[in-house]
Order: C-alpha cells, then sequence, then structure tokens
C-alpha cells in the first residue's frame, strides 16, 4: 500500500522531476531491501555473466550510477546503468518525458544527458561488490568521431563493470542509428573491442539494436556483431500505432507495454540469424510477459518503463512467477526454455 501511495503521488508531478524523487527514495532506504533473488531454476550464465537470476534492470533509469547500492539491494539478477558519454551533456530541452497513462508507456527524448565518463566511472568504482553491474556506452552529439566516443567510455569506464553495452539504438542523437549500417557497425564494434582488449580483464561487451528494424537489416548486424559477446533487442521504438493518449504524438523514444509484440518478434527474427545470447527488452510488466521473451529466443530480460507504473516491488513478482512458469512447464533451468516457443513470433 505504501508503495502505490507513493507511486500515486509521482504521477502527479513532472516525470523526470518524479524520477529524480524515485532515484532519492531508494537512496534513503524506501526501497527493496532483499538483494537479488534467486533459485536453481532462475539461476543462468549468460554472456559469461553468472547471474542469479535474468531479470535485469534497463538502461536509462540510472543513468548516472547514482543509486548502485539501493538498486542492488532489490531482487534484480544485473542491472545497467548509464548511458554515459566521453564529456558530460544536458541533453535535449525539457520537457522531454512523458507518460502514456492510457496507453502503459512512454515517450522520451533525453538525448543521452549524463555527467560523462569520468564521474560515472568514480561512482562505478565504488560501487556494491558481489552485484553484475554493466554499462550502456553512448556517443556525445556534437563529438566529431562517434565511433571513437564509444571506446573512449569503455576505456575510462570498463574496469570498473562486468559488461558494457553499445548503444547505437537510440533515436533521440541525431543520425546515431546511421551506425546500426553494416559498414559503420563493422567499424565501431572493432574500435569497442580493440579498448575492451586493453583492459585488465575481460568484460563482455553486448550490442543494443532498434525494433524498427526489416529483415534484411536484422542480418547485416548479425553479420557485423560477430565478434561481440551478446545482442540486447530492443530499445524503443519511433512507431506510434495504436496509442491514445495524449502524447502519442511526441517526438521521441516509445517504450512500454505498445513495444511489446514488435520487440518480440525481432528478437525471435535475430534469434534465427545468430548464436549470440540474446537479452529481450520492451514492454514487460507481467512474468509471462518475462517468460513470453524467453521462450521467443531470449537468455535473460530487462525492464524500466513497467516500474514507473508498478513499483521496484514488480521485480519481485515477475522473478517468482517466472520461476513457476518454469516450474509448471518441467523446465530445469531457464537455459532450457530458451527459444522453445520462437516459432509463434516468426
Amino acid at each position: 500500500m505504501i508503495e502505490r501511495l507513493g507511486l500515486a503521488a509521482l504521477r502527479r508531478l513532472d516525470p523526470e522531476r518524479a524520477h529524480g524523487l524515485a532515484l532519492a527514495a531508494l537512496n534513503a532506504g524506501l526501497g527493496p531491501r532483499g538483494g537479488p533473488l534467486t533459485s536453481p531454476r532462475l539461476a543462468t550464465r549468460v554472456a559469461g555473466l553468472d547471474l542469479p537470476n535474468p531479470i535485469g534492470l534497463a538502461a536509462g533509469f540510472d543513468k548516472n550510477a547514482t543509486a548502485l547500492g539501493a538498486l542492488s539491494r532489490a531482487a534484480f539478477g544485473f542491472l545497467e546503468v548509464g548511458a554515459a558519454t566521453p564529456r558530460p551533456q544536458p541533453g535535449n530541452p525539457r520537457p522531454r518525458l512523458f507518460r502514456l497513462a492510457e496507453d502503459r508507456a512512454a515517450i522520451n527524448r533525453f538525448g543521452f544527458n549524463n555527467d560523462g565518463a569520468e564521474a560515472i566511472a568514480a561512482r562505478l568504482a565504488r560501487r556494491p561488490r558481489g552485484n553484475v553491474i554493466g554499462l550502456n556506452l553512448g556517443a556525445n552529439k556534437d563529438s566529431a568521431d562517434r565511433t571513437a566516443d564509444f571506446a573512449s567510455v569503455l576505456a575510462t569506464c570498463g574496469p570498473h563493470v562486468n559488461f558494457a553495452t553499445v548503444n547505437v539504438s537510440s533515436p533521440n542523437t541525431e543520425r546515431l542509428r546511421d551506425l546500426q549500417g553494416v559498414e559503420a557497425l563493422s567499424a565501431l564494434l572493432a574500435g569497442v573491442l580493440a579498448a575492451r582488449d586493453a583492459l585488465p580483464r575481460r568484460v563482455p561487451v553486448l550490442l543494443k539494436i532498434a525494433p524498427d528494424l526489416g529483415d534484411a537489416e536484422l542480418a547485416g548486424i548479425a553479420a557485423a556483431a560477430r565478434g561481440v559477446d551478446g545482442i540486447v533487442a530492443t530499445n524503443t521504438t519511433l512507431d506510434r500505432a495504436g496509442l491514445v493518449s495524449p502524447h502519442r504524438a511526441e517526438a521521441g523514444g516509445l517504450s512500454g507495454q505498445p513495444l511489446f509484440e514488435r520487440s518480440t518478434r525481432v528478437l525471435a527474427r535475430l534469434s534465427t540469424l545468430t548464436d549470440l545470447p540474446l537479452i529481450g527488452v520492451g514492454g514487460i510488466a507481467t512474468p509471462a510477459q518475462a517468460y513470453a521473451k524467453i521462450r521467443a529466443g531470449a537468455s535473460a530480460v530487462q525492464l524500466y518503463t513497467a516500474l514507473v507504473y508498478e513499483g521496484p516491488s514488480l521485480v519481485t513478482r515477475l522473478a517468482t512467477g517466472l520461476d513457476r512458469l518454469l516450474a509448471r512447464d518441467g523446465f530445469a533451468n531457464v537455459a532450457e526454455a530458451v527459444g522453445t516457443d520462437r516459432d509463434r513470433w516468426l
């Protein structure tokens, strides 16, 4: 009841201010305290990472790595913070975050607002130990060499994270998605992997892609991504089909419930094009939806927008519900269920 009252109060505020207050509340100890939830069925290994459960926090919730302690006490199996860029930048003008309550969705056009790689690296260096924490890598809007920016952030922050995600799929930095082309993506990933090889230890590198891609584009990405450790599918969409909220025409990336089917179809299609482990993102708000992503081809999943509407207790409900669904269908672990219902989405 306290969580529901808190969520109702936050929804009366400007969304970006409400998000800042939610982070402050978590840091004040008002969030979950139990730590990562696990069981023999939920524990899994993805891209070289041992996860207590496959439910992760997507990038964007904790852009500047300011709530690592509080989030590490939640039930998440892993966390992803950022995106970080080499230099601090303010992002796009406000307002830039919109709730679409009628659609259980959100639209954002933040534009990689963050404190910069050095400040974020300093916070990551003080991170709680024993949790799997990754960083989303971005590029400065005014950079003369965006390809080099991704490698630069990894070089700065890589010693302090368990994995890194190359984000070329945000719709809110002009022409960023052009880097998903095969030639540009191959060059970018080569630079990032070279920076990874120079780190004191090996850090798995993931690639995050957009949901607004056709079959030929997905095939090109699968080919270019052979050197990475996994693919995150997907980021937010530019599609607005079926929305009813008054904010539906706002520019930016759409996340939440309307993205579920589109992102799951992309995930399933991608699973036929690559043997890399996939992380499913987009529209997850129930255990059944997390399970559907896994059976469509995801080895793990991430969420963000559903937390706006359901609160942090959702993570425990997802993990325990997923455990029950795996048991119901006779799976001994998450890995056994991966891709078992893929054809439904093709």
